[in-house]
């Protein structure tokens, strides 16, 4: 029993279990010493005993090392990561307003200093988190790491600056604000005492993301805060993987007090609604009744919000503008706006609350609207412009003006409870090789480079780091070429993790203080070609494996003043060399008894693969007793009539038409003598055929094996490829509609689900490409060519090991390439492709004006919002709905990312183009027209609009005396009244 009230609680052991992981991910030389990080570990997971006192003592050392501090703010029970930059010491505080944990910076970023705004720019409603800063004078870019989230899924990443004269120079700077790889903003400071709040709806490709600040010349970068708020993936459906959003301004109309600012907890993902006030010409409407979101909702947007609208006083029109305000990297950026209704007054039966919603003084949506009574209504743009409005008179851009005005039948004015706009941000980048982030992360940390690595290695090339050579693949992401660490204050053993930089070509390490041995592993660098350890402290052997590169000819080492480094045949390696000699004695008698085992097994399993070859239930290597009809060469030439039409031609020869007895038409796959794929591939698609049966997989009629002939016969699908149909020519009359497209590409990843899911053992394709897709003369679609294809030997295999890498350029996935071990999710990627092939029309890589993926080809209009730019030119306008073909460009983006991770499986594929399929049997029927959303009551309506789009809203806010954020870019037109806009 005493001892029993010494052990930690289970909240306690809970607490240590979360938080010794990260301290085990943080550098050695960066944390305070402890014994055993994964004996720490181990010790909570195993020993139910945990005293209290050694818990105490563990947790000061981790509080030592800033870990609690990240622990904190990101163990947050929502989620929620949220900083206080340049708050000094280790201890968090609690934010008077929102009750959130606020945490120092120290655990997020290793650079810059802390600053105390200037007394005259503090007053006491003046937030905690504005009274200090954290700024970064030194190096182009500066960055803070958050971890723990989750891959491939969507946050709200918001940054605060206030000025305040920190420095005492009374100059404000200009610099740019980044998420990981992607530029976001420009960050003007034009007030010393404004407020400056920038934020971002962005996917996060990995479980880290970096915000980094960037120096343009133009001042020191500095921040306030930082925060960080996961969100449902379904919310805010424009930002996906190809583009993010951009807050340029969110307000909540009806409030009657300027400091009725809503936020966390009233809105879950801690937005913030600043009020929208002018009661000379609105009339505030409100309810104390909770107002609801639907179960489709798309925006969450909290009740409280909800539950305040304006209304027009004097006449039957709310108006309000927006000035554009372009980005310096982007000056015509494209737009969403999203408009907020709910009815709050119980209407009765003989009146109507009805009303236009116009942009510039054109309908902006289709037809009259009517607010649903207590639920939330969402009217959104889905397109995006980026033509901008015309200059006006004087040089100056026109504003951008919205109306809402009500109809003839309507006996109530027009009504409106909240807004937001965004700016739609392009994040195409694709950031480092992830294998080669954390290898250069680790080599950082383990020798305390000095050196400005900061963000990631090698995106933006502009800011790649000092002593890197990147190299940048036209699909896929970048990779580190060449190392040059010579004169940089090395110290200690060579790092494992340069032998994890599989790409690299150049490694100089030369006159620094490395000590201990040269690793083995090095040898194992695929691409290395030249190493420099020249001066030195290394001592022991040069390994064999680098001395047979040297003798071959395929490394240059240098390793010259190393005085305790020898080479073969040295006098110093002799007693490496006799412990050597010793371990062969040893080992020996040892080796002679696994070559016997060796032996035997190799005879027991040649005699079973004999018997498998009898019976034929030997994968790949069976003499073909197959159920199949087996046919012999002068059946086929008879079938074929003398081989005389050909259908195609691939990697295993021709294929030609051919009639059975009874007329079914069929296709003969005949094998050609100089064919690349030999009877290996025969066998391994004959033997797969004959044990898959899918309505979407093509079937086998049988085979030939007569001697050195050999031969496939299949159905014959009457529509030929895939391909083909992609490659027609403009004015072709075959060309496939979008939604015959989006059957196939369904048709096509139900087979390819088939062989992942359906299979046992599971096959991975191995080639799925436009070629492998064939059509009958239904255009069903059926995926063929197995010759490829390889099984996993267990279910619980993640990948398969080859020593050759197969399938076609443009269809291979990257990480296959590096790895030589294809995964179900190697198919995902090809699959991708296709996708994209079947929206642009295009093939997997364009040759003009140069060699270009198509992936890329996409990536970059999406940037731009030019989804028409996407979608093959031979599709007429009103063939297809512009969110279907969104919904698929983002299935296919997400198929093919560069981690196999964050791809979907093919059946999250098939569920995701079911959905697209119909959406689009909907629009064709009539249900929707083209363009715009409006969600609520579970109806979609759709109108082409390619108007001029919203303006820009500056996510500048000015902070007042009374601590009050208040944005300057929001404006009002004086209704009915002909002296223009009121002053602002």
């Amino acid at each position: 029993m005493h001892a029993s009230r010494h052990v930690v609680h289970s909240p306690l052991r809970q607490l240590l279990a979360s938080i010794i992981p990260r301290y085990c991910d943080i550098p050695v030389l960066q944390r305070p010493a402890l014994s055993s990080c994964r004996e720490s570990m181990a010790a909570i997971e195993q020993n139910p005993r945990i005293t209290t006192a050694w818990s105490l003592m563990l947790l000061l050392s981790l509080a030592s090392a800033g870990v609690l501090l990240q622990a904190f703010a990101q163990l947050d029970g929502n989620g929620f990561i949220s900083i206080d930059c340049g708050l000094p010491g280790t201890v968090s505080y609690v934010d008077e307003e929102t009750s959130l944990y606020y945490a120092p910076d120290a655990a997020f970023t290793d650079t810059g200093s802390n600053h105390d705004i200037s007394d005259d720019y503090i007053t006491p409603e003046l937030s905690r988190i504005h009274r200090n800063v954290r700024s970064f004078p030194d190096g182009e870019r500066n960055c803070y790491t958050l971890r723990s989230l989750m891959a491939g899924s969507k946050y709200l990443v918001r940054a605060t600056f206030k000025y305040g004269d920190y420095d005492r120079l009374s100059r404000p700077p200009i610099f740019d604000l980044y998420v990981g790889v992607n530029f976001m903003s420009e960050v003007n400071i034009s007030d010393p005492d404004a407020v400056v709040i920038l934020e971002a709806v962005v996917v996060v490709v990995d479980d880290v993301v970096q915000v980094c600040l960037v120096n343009t010349g133009t001042g020191t970068p500095f921040i306030s805060g930082l925060e960080l708020r996961p969100l449902k993936d379904s919310l805010y459906p424009q930002a996906n993987a190809t583009q993010g959003l951009l807050l340029l301004g969110r307000r909540n109309f009806g409030p009657t007090n300027k400091s009725d600012m809503v936020r966390y907890p009233y809105d879950p993902y801690d937005r913030i609604w600043l009020p929208w006030i002018n009661t000379t010409y609105w009339a505030e409407v409100s309810t104390t009744i909770e107002v609801m979101n639907f179960a489709d909702d798309l925006f969450n947007t909290p009740s409280k919000v909800m539950q305040t609208a304006v209304t027009p006083r004097n006449n039957s029109t709310i108006e309000f503008f927006w000035d554009p305000k372009p980005q310096p990297k982007d000056p015509t950026p494209g737009y969403i706006a999203i408009l907020h209704f709910a009815e709050l007054q119980l209407l009765p039966a003989n009146t109507l609350r009805e009303f236009y919603i116009n942009l510039n003084g054109k309908p902006w949506y289709p037809k009259p609207y009517s607010p649903t009574y207590l639920y939330t209504d969402t009217v959104y743009n889905t397109d995006t412009s980026r033509g901008g409005p015309a200059p006006a008179i004087g040089g100056f851009t026109r504003r951008y003006d919205i109306s809402i005005n009500a109809t003839a039948n309507s006996t109530l004015p027009p009504t409106i409870n909240a807004i937001e706009v965004f700016s739609v941000v392009p994040t195409t980048n694709i950031g480092m090789d992830s294998q080669d982030t954390f290898s250069m992360t680790t080599i950082k940390a383990q020798y305390q480079v000095e050196k400005n690595w900061m963000g990631d290695p090698c995106v933006p090339k502009t800011l790649a780091w000092n002593g890197l050579t990147c190299v940048y693949a036209i699909s896929g992401p970048p990779r580190i070429i060449g190392l040059n660490l010579s004169f940089s204050g090395l110290k200690g053993n060579i790092s494992s993790s340069f032998a994890k930089l599989k790409a690299i070509q150049y490694l100089d390490l030369s006159h620094n203080s490395l000590t201990g041995s040269i690793p083995d592993s090095l040898s194992q660098l695929p691409s290395l070609t030249v190493l420099y350890l020249t001066g030195n402290q290394l001592s022991g052997s040069i390994p064999s494996g680098l001395l047979k590169r040297v003798q071959n000819g395929t490394l240059e080492l240098r390793y010259g003043n190393d005085p305790n480094l020898c080479s073969n045949g040295s006098s110093s390696c002799q007693s490496a060399r006799w412990k050597s000699k010793l371990a062969v004695y040893i080992s020996v008698p040892i080796l002679v008894v696994l070559v016997t085992v060796l032996v035997f097994a190799f005879c027991l399993l040649r005699r079973r693969n004999q018997g498998n070859e009898l019976t034929g239930n030997g994968y790949g290597h069976s003499s073909l007793h197959l159920e199949n009809r087996r046919f012999t060469y002068r059946e086929l030439e008879m079938i074929t009539d003398g081989f005389q039409r050909v259908l195609g031609r691939g990697g295993f020869g021709y294929v030609y038409s051919g009639f059975l007895e009874d007329g079914t038409q069929v296709a003969v796959k005949l094998r050609s003598h100089s064919s690349n794929q030999g009877v290996k591939e025969f066998l391994a698609e004959t033997q797969i055929l004959t044990r898959i049966h899918h309505k979407n997989l093509v079937s086998m009629v049988g085979y030939c094996k007569d001697g050195e002939h050999m031969a496939l016969v299949y159905e014959y699908m009457a529509e030929g490829t895939l391909q083909e149909h992609i490659a027609g020519s403009d004015h072709d009359e075959r060309c496939l509609t979008w939604r015959q497209r989006l059957r196939i590409a369904l048709e096509s990843a139900q087979g390819l689900e088939y062989l992942h899911k359906g299979c046992n053992p599971p096959l991975i394709h191995r080639d799925v490409k436009a070629t492998n897709i064939l059509l009958n003369e239904k255009l069903e679609a059926k995926l063929a060519d197995f010759g490829l294809s390889r099984a996993f030997g267990h279910n619980s295999d993640t990948h398969i090991s080859t020593n050759t890498l197969v399938g076609t350029p443009g269809y291979v996935d990257p990480e296959y390439q590096a790895t030589m071990q294809p995964t179900i999710k190697s198919d995902v990627y090809s699959f991708g492709v296709v996708l994209l092939e079947l929206i642009t029309g295009k093939p997997a890589i364009l040759r003009d004006p140069e060699p270009t993926s198509i992936i890329q080809w996409v990536r970059q209009r999406l940037a731009r919002g030019d989804i028409e730019g996407v979608v093959d030119a031979r599709l007429p306008s009103d063939d297809h709905n512009v969110n279907g073909v969104w919904k698929v460009a983002d299935v296919a983006l997400k198929c093919t990312a560069i981690a196999s991770v964050q791809r979907p499986t093919m059946t999250d594929v098939v569920m995701q183009l079911q959905e697209c399929l119909e959406l689009e049997e909907g629009r064709a029927s009539g249900n929707t027209t083209e363009g715009f959303v409006y969600t609520g009551s579970s109806v979609n309506l759709r109108l082409d609009y390619n108007h001029a789009l919203l303006a820009d809203l500056s996510a500048e806010v000015s902070q007042k005396n009374d601590g009050f954020p208040v944005d300057h870019n929001f404006g009002m037109l004086a209704a009915m009244m002909s002296t223009g806009p009121t002053t602002r």
